[in-house]
């Protein structure tokens, strides 16, 4: 393309090939797809011919989409597609014949201010929720401690604009490195404003004296006051280390276990603890300890690392993120994390990220 065409083509395409466009389509087409059909029961009604059922799925689709929009929105829409699907009438009377415009332009019409409306609003919230991002953004850190012997990185990529999964790493008075990843149930807004409270809860709790088991139960005693009677509980790993004997204390609050993989090649796994934080009040965490040394690793991550799926459904899994944590010898933790995320990538492709993904990774040199 040149000239004009080829300006206007490239602007509204961003430079992307046309088949990358079309997989970005697939991907937004299917997430959607899932999206409004979470509520219609697809499966054969006895009796009923597939055209039925084809016509009932249909009709269940666009009241699941008609639903969403406004009332007044909803009646301009019902409006526009009568008109798009109406043809022009005639009439005859005296022997004079007339006959109607077509009503399909100013559907179109309809049809272009609802699409502008709808934009509106999706700019708004989305300007709004760049600021949250932002302020989110503050809360965690953005740099790693600096830690004698250690080499520590972490990477957050949130499903929507602001995420539910939360990440620290900073010392306690005891001198000793506090690491926590954390994932709030739900994802977007609520989940996100769930996780500021905790990451503000930690961060005064966590000054206080008093060991890890005993932090991590003052921390689930505030998630439960916060969880809407447990509908909004917290999986959570928590890890105090020792930069001088490289000693690791933890407690996995129904957490994904974390991998510690060894210089030797031998791998542990991190599972000892109790329930999601602000499940049950009285809930006692078991707590217990791992050693480490030169050359050893750890990665704390989410569920939404390996639960990541490719566009047939299938996830990424621990069966194929176990061996590149196998691979990562001599690396430093940031390039370690890139490449778990780039396999991540190369595995799911163009399909739309569903969770939260979020690795901390701690390197002893």
């Amino acid at each position: 393309m040149s000239g004009k065409v080829g300006d206007f083509w490239r602007r509204i395409s961003d430079g992307i090939a046309i088949q990358q466009l079309w997989a970005q389509f697939r991907a937004d087409a299917k997430a959607s797809y899932q999206f409004y059909s979470k509520d219609i029961d697809r499966e054969p009604v006895a009796g009923e011919s597939r055209f039925k059922r084809v016509r009932r799925i249909a009709a269940g689709l666009f009241w699941a989409m008609a639903m969403k929009l406004s009332p007044a929105r909803r009646v301009l829409l019902v409006i526009a597609l009568v008109m798009l699907l109406l043809p022009p009438l005639r009439f005859e009377s005296n022997g004079n014949k007339f006959e109607t415009e077509d009503f399909r332009f100013y559907s179109g019409v309809i049809l272009t201010v609802l699409l502008a409306l709808e934009l509106t609003d999706r700019v708004t919230l989305k300007r709004d929720l760049e600021i949250a991002r932002e302020i989110q953004s503050w809360l965690m850190p953005s740099e790693a401690p600096r830690v004698p012997g250690a080499d520590i990185a972490f990477a957050n990529r949130p499903a929507n604009t602001v995420a539910g999964d939360y990440y620290d790493a900073f010392f306690r008075p005891n001198g000793r490195l506090l690491l926590i990843v954390a994932d709030v149930a739900g994802k977007s807004v609520p989940a996100a404003l769930l996780a500021a409270t905790l990451q503000a809860s930690l961060r005064t709790l966590a000054a206080l004296p008093g060991s890890l088991p005993e932090l991590v139960s003052r921390v689930n005693r505030y998630a439960c006051e916060q969880s809407l009677q447990g509908r909004r509980f917290t999986t959570a790993f928590l890890a105090e280390w020792e930069p001088a004997t490289g000693a690791l204390t933890y407690v996995n609050a129904g957490h994904n276990w974390p991998v510690l993989r060894h210089a030797s090649g031998a791998v542990e796994r991190l599972e000892a603890g109790g329930l999601p934080l602000g499940i049950q009040a009285a809930q006692v965490y078991q707590c217990a300890c791992a050693s480490m040394a030169s050359g050893d690793l750890l990665l704390i991550f989410t569920d939404g690392l390996v639960e990541a799926e490719n566009h047939a459904a299938q996830e990424y899994g621990e069966q194929r993120m176990l061996p590149v944590v196998q691979s990562l010898h001599g690396v430093t933790a940031a390039e370690a994390i890139r490449r778990i995320m780039t396999s991540v990538d190369a595995f799911v492709g163009v399909t739309r990220q569903h969770d939260d993904i979020t690795c901390l990774m701690l390197r002893m040199t």
